[in-house]
């Protein structure tokens, strides 16, 4: 369930935004009975109206989760929890997304990272926990074992913290060494971004055959992979796939796959990946325009990728080609004006003219460097 304020420009409906909360669920392996979206005037100290809240109760032989479409206050936490009453669980985005990714982490890289971000959400709401205790102030009965208990679990949680940021700098120095030696041999990077589930993997596997894991749930890559292909003038060239982004992804989260998504700022190109079929493309096309320019990519040469033009035309066959190329310039227009290239990686559609493009840009950034 999420909610709406009232008057405020938001990038898309909410009703899609719990739509995509819903698909969330479903990838953690929850069975979604229904979905709640409600307007406010404000964000309120219980997220949810009260009047929203009691409907809830009364349906509560229903369900067992809630599930919220935002990052809660540890004090809206609570205050949710104590209105639904004991036996519901109360998850926010942040924490869905975060238990979604411990499942799809394989390499130690992947998990550093993942219980890093769990751990920086988990201390503030700690300290929530224990609230019950530094309301009654100082004096005596304030300093029993549950304060003392409070100040040992931040400590620790602190501790494990920076031996977490310890170990994710050694897997940022072994990276950086990585790729010292890959620029040393001039191997152009060509690294794949995008929303999740637009269609990276896919795109991988037939640009490399690797094989790896491609699934239409949410964020079915986590950890980076990177193989080497052969592009028409011959060069050899290093495609990376990465993380795919998504709409409300905390900073906290983002910072935390610091290591992971350093391989962009490395790469030649950027594959800005697109479902062109998604009615929210254009908005999609933003919100991974937006994480690249808070990890100063901005700039980076890029090419827009619209993939699963197959889909889109057996969604809409009446419309036909002139609805594709109607959706392909409103996506175009989103990211600023980038060159696309229309492409189904299933079909291999368009996977040709992908690859002659690339080489033409890499040989062009190739030609840049060399003036300069």
């Amino acid at each position: 369930m999420g909610v709406a304020i009232k008057g405020r420009r938001d990038l898309w409906p909410i009703e899609d935004s719990v739509e995509e909360l819903g698909q969330l669920a479903s990838t953690a392996g929850a069975q979604v009975v229904g979905r709640v979206v409600q307007r406010v005037e404000r964000h309120s100290h219980t997220y949810l109206g009260k009047g929203k809240l009691e409907e809830l109760k009364e349906l509560r032989d229903q369900y067992d989760t809630v599930l919220l479409d935002d990052e809660l206050t540890p004090t809206q936490q609570q205050n949710v929890e104590a209105a639904l009453g004991e036996g519901v669980k109360v998850i926010d985005r942040t924490a869905l997304i975060l238990d979604i990714f411990a499942t799809r982490a394989q390499t130690r890289e992947g998990r550093l990272q993942v219980v890093l971000a769990q751990h920086q959400y988990l201390l503030p709401r700690l300290a929530g926990q224990w609230s019950h205790l530094e309301r009654l102030g100082g004096g005596i009965g304030t300093r029993g074992p549950g304060e003392s208990q409070l100040e040992t679990d931040r400590r620790l949680i602190n501790r494990r913290i920076q031996k977490l940021r310890r170990e994710l700098d050694e897997v940022r120095a072994h990276r950086e060494r990585y790729r010292s030696r890959r620029r040393e041999r001039e191997a152009p990077v060509v690294a794949l971004v995008g929303y999740t589930n637009a269609g990276k993997s896919t795109l991988f596997n037939t640009l490399t055959s690797a094989g790896v894991l491609s699934s239409s749930q949410l964020f079915a890559t986590l950890d980076p992979i990177t193989r080497r292909i052969r592009l028409p003038s011959s060069q050899q060239a290093l495609l990376t796939d990465t993380v795919g982004f998504i709409h409300k992804l905390p900073p906290s989260v983002v910072a935390a796959f610091r290591a992971t998504l350093e391989e962009l700022h490395d790469a030649t190109l950027l594959l800005h990946v697109v479902d062109v079929s998604h009615p929210n493309a254009p908005e999609q096309v933003k919100v991974v325009n937006g994480t690249l320019a808070d990890l100063g990519l901005r700039d980076k040469p890029a090419l827009l990728v619209l993939n699963k033009a197959d889909v889109f035309l057996a969604q809409g066959a009446a419309e036909g080609v002139g609805a594709l190329e109607a959706a392909a310039a409103k996506a175009a227009e989103a990211s600023g004006g980038l060159e696309a290239v229309r492409v189904s990686a299933a079909t291999r559609y368009g996977i040709d003219a992908l690859l002659r493009r690339v080489d033409e840009r890499l040989a062009g950034v190739a030609v840049v460097s060399a003036q300069e």
